[in-house]
Formats: C-alpha cells, structure tokens, sequence
C-alpha cells in the first residue's frame, strides 16, 4: 500500500512517507507524557490478557474485519496466542493460531533480521556498497549509484520519492525490471539527508544482501532464519501462502461489506512486502528480538548485528518538533522515545487489497504484540496493539485508537492522482471515430515504457506494461480522457491529459497516476 504516517504526539500526519509507525509515542495534541501508572511486570501483562480478548472482539464487531490472529510475548514467553473470526468471509473456516496471513511490511524488519544474521557471520556489512554485490544497480546520479549502501536503502534515506518503484510492480513488471528502472526515477530528497519509505529501494538492498552469498532472497530467508527459529509455516513466495490449506483470504471493503477481492502477489517485492507468516511463528521471531538474537539459548543472530537494526538512522518526524516526541527509521523499524514506554520497537503493513499488521515491542519492558488481519486496513491491528500497550503501561486505554488510526487510514486512502475533478461522474462526452485517430499512437517513457493508444472504431484503450495490458479509455472533454488504473495504488479514474503542440496528432500525454513525482509524460514516438 503506498501509503503511511508517521505521528507524534500531536498527531501531524504526512501522507505516504512510511507503512504506519503504530503511532509511536503518539498522546493528544500538547499532550505530555506522564509516568507509568502501572510498570509492565510480568503480573501487569498477564492481569490483563483477558481484557485483550474483549478489546479484540469491540475492534472486530466495529470493523466487521473478517479474522484476526494475536500473539503476545512477555519475558521470553507466549503468555496469549488466539485466532478471531474466519478466514473468508461467508465461510466456516476459522482463524486460529496456525493461520497463516499476508505480512505486508511487516516483511521488513524480518528482512533485516535475515541481514543482520548475514552480517554476523562476517558475510556483508551494513555498509556495504550496494553495487559491490550488484553490479548492473544504478541510481539517476553516478556518484549516489556508487556510494548508496544496504544502511542507506534498509533506513529510506536514498533520495528516491516516497515508494518509487510500486507503480511499476502495479502493471505487471517483476522485481528485476523495476529494480533496473530506478536509474531513470529522479530523486525527490537529497541523500543520506532526506527521508522517502521506498519497497524497492529496501528491495534492492535485501537483493544485494541474498546476492553475495549466492541466494536468491527467498532461499536465504529461508534458511537463515525462519528455518533456524522454527517458523514452519513462514515463507517469502506467495506461492507458499497460496498453497496452504490454512490461509487467511485478503478482503476488501464494498458497499459496506467486506468481500474476498483479487489477492495481492507481492513477490516483486518480497523483502519489502512479501513474507507470509502465522501469530505462532511470528511469535519466535519476536522472542529472537527480545533476546537480542538468542532463543531458548541458541544463537541465531549475533547480539550486536540484531542491535543495529534497533538503533536510529534517520529522523522521520515529527512536523512540531517543540511539541511532539521525536520518531526515527532504524534498519527496518519504526523507533520511538518517550517516558512512558522508553523505547518502542513497531512496524504496520499494509495492503489495500486486503492485508493490515502490526507488530509493538518494549524492549525494556521485554514485551511484544503482533496482530494479524485478513482486510484491508482500517486500524484494527494497530488499536489492539496500542490498546492493550496501553492497559499494560498505564493502567487503561487512553483513548480511542480505532477511531484515530481508522481516520487516519480513511484520509490516506483518498486518490493521490485525479483530485481536481469527479471524474467518475458526467460529463462524458461522445468523440467521431475521425477524432478519435489524432490520439492513437505509440508514446514512449523511460520510466515506465513505452504504452500505446489504440482505437477500435468508436472508442480507445491504453495499452501498458510488459504484458501489453489493455484498459479502456473514456473522452472526459476536449483532449481528456479517463481510465481505470490496475493494482494496490489504484483508487479511482485517472486522467490522461493529452497535447497537440499545434500538430494534427497528439504529440504527449500526461497520465495524473504516473505523474505526483513529475514522471508522468510520455511522449510520441517518432514514426
């Protein structure tokens, strides 16, 4: 889902910068934090664990969101593993620890917990150049693409706009394709000193790692962790999670109900977006975190390799820095400091064809919560995790988090492209067969490739991607036409803005879904 927030403490909101932070140290506006009523002692966590089940149940009845799976590890032990609801909607089937759900980025600090494995066994380095074990990897400027390391990719600090690259995923090319394309993206931000949350640019990195051991990134996280930590029914293939019997069903939202929509196969993305897990699994991991790379007195990782990726690389908020508690990027989390709790580890994923998680750690209060959903994300996850962080910190739940993480969501999914119209409603206007030739053609982007216009008598299609995918096209008014843009970024109609340049043939056409960064031109191709 190309969309996101990070949030202080008085709540400044900036749209598509980061999958959710879990609002991190997040109070009400002005707000300051105050000392912990009740410290999150073993007895703390377990008194209230069974309030997690009645804030479970309000979160879903209110949502309607079809199933849930919760898991919580308290001082190196799961003291609360449950499964809510179903996992299709209609069906019977439910949802039980073993289910196993669409991660989203969550994948990312398991990703960097595969790394960091990799950098304990002396095999890469943070800061290894990315170009050292990709060689063909290059950025639009020459000296980024030599100097850009896996640091700089795995904390967003690369100077490419915010999710560069997820368009591409959209209309169908494969993780090489995109990866290769980032060359003609142009930055956004300055590097190393600017912050934009980007799955391919993390892709890359997790890809460079993989590469200089000689695995592809599925094998190595594979057997690098989820083997060694026995997660058995964790995997980094969507192939995997469509395979298992036990699977939670991505759900969307229409006309008010939730119903399985197309599911999402995110494996262009894997590192980033891909993984697939359960609440049992997902559970080893999270004991891994807390014993800084040991369980059950098994190293995994080594300690001070795991600790990197906890540590701050770069600042992503807040907008108010004199009234809001700072919120940084590590290597694949979200961090947080405040006085109550100290440190907080998190990370949201989320798809909006149908995948919401989250995962919250205290590492001082050696806690951690992961919450899994099969819908697309209306804070469900993130509610019950800081909810019950909440009980456990403070004693109660200080204040609706459903109604404040659903709105948030609500507003990030408006459309980012087509705002300065309805373009689903009139006028629609008829266009001659005679008038409709002007438009046809080939026009070319080294971004996104070349598309093609086509005309079938009366109307026109769009043509894109490597499949050469057809869409149809709407004349809206003189030289505007609509279409229905493909995938997880897509909201509503786009324009395709057309210019003549005082020639009988079109000479470019802007399409508002390819162009919030200014890369949304494509120009004729010469005959």
């Amino acid at each position: 889902m190309r969309l996101g927030l990070h949030a202080g403490r008085d709540m400044a909101v900036t749209r598509r910068t980061a999958i959710l932070s879990s609002a991190l140290g997040v109070l009400a506006p002005g707000a300051v934090a105050a000392r912990p009523k009740v410290p999150a002692r073993v007895d703390a966590v377990e008194r209230h664990l069974a309030d997690l089940d009645r804030i479970v149940a309000e979160t879903m009845k209110r949502t309607g969101v079809p199933g849930m799976s919760i898991v919580v590890v308290s001082r190196d032990r799961v003291v609360y593993l449950k499964g809510f609801g179903v996992r299709r909607a209609g069906g019977a089937e439910p949802v039980d620890a073993d289910t196993a759900f669409a991660l989203a980025s969550l994948s990312k600090p398991l990703a960097t917990t595969v790394v960091a494995g990799l950098v304990g066994d002396g095999a890469v380095t943070w800061d290894d150049k990315i170009v050292r074990h990709l060689p063909d990897f290059a950025m639009s400027d020459p000296w980024v693409t030599r100097e850009i390391t896996l640091r700089d990719m795995f904390c967003h600090r690369s100077g490419l706009p915010d999710h560069a690259g997820d368009l591409l995923e959209d209309i169908g090319y494969g993780r090489d394709e995109v990866l290769h394309r980032l060359r003609y993206v142009k930055p956004a931000g300055a590097f190393r000193a600017s912050y934009a949350y980007t799955n391919f640019g993390f892709t890359a990195a997790a890809v460079a790692a993989a590469r200089a051991v000689g695995k592809s990134w599925e094998e190595l996280s594979a057997e690098r962790l989820y083997r060694p930590l026995g997660m058995s029914n964790t995997s980094s293939r969507y192939a995997d999670l469509a395979a298992r019997v036990n699977r939670a069903f991505g759900h969307v939202r229409r006309d008010g109900v939730w119903v399985v929509g197309p599911q999402r196969e995110p494996d262009a993305q894997s590192p980033a977006g891909g993984a697939n897990s359960t609440a049992r699994d997902m559970a080893a991991w999270v004991r891994l975190q807390l014993g800084r790379g040991a369980l059950d007195g098994r190293e995994i990782v080594k300690a001070s390799a795991l600790d990197e990726t906890h540590r701050p690389q770069i600042a992503t908020g807040p907008a108010d820095p004199a009234n809001a508690a700072p919120t940084f990027y590590g290597l694949g989390w979200d961090i947080g400091y405040n006085e109550r709790p100290l440190v907080h580890w998190g990370h949201s994923g989320a798809f909006s064809l149908g995948a919401a998680t989250c995962v919250n750690i205290l590492p001082a209060q050696q806690l951690g919560i992961v919450a899994l959903s099969n819908a697309s994300p209306v804070g469900a996850p993130e509610a019950i995790c800081r909810s019950f962080i909440d009980l456990v910190t403070a004693g109660k739940i200080e204040r609706d988090w459903l109604a404040l993480f659903g709105g948030i969501f609500a507003k990030m999914s408006e459309p980012t492209y087509g705002r300065d119209a309805d373009y689903s409603a009139p006028p629609m206007v008829a266009a001659a067969p005679a008038d409709l030739a002007a438009y046809a053609g080939t026009y070319n982007s080294n971004l996104y490739g070349p598309i093609a216009i086509t005309q079938n008598v009366n109307a026109l299609a769009l043509q894109m991607g490597p499949k050469n995918t057809s869409y149809d096209m709407h004349k809206y008014s003189k030289n505007l036409f609509t279409f229905q843009p493909p995938g997880e970024n897509a909201f509503g109609l786009s324009p395709l803005r057309f210019t003549f340049d005082g020639n009988k043939k079109a000479s470019s056409v802007e399409i508002d879904y390819f162009n919030e960064n200014g890369q949304g031109v494509f120009t004729r191709a010469r005959p």
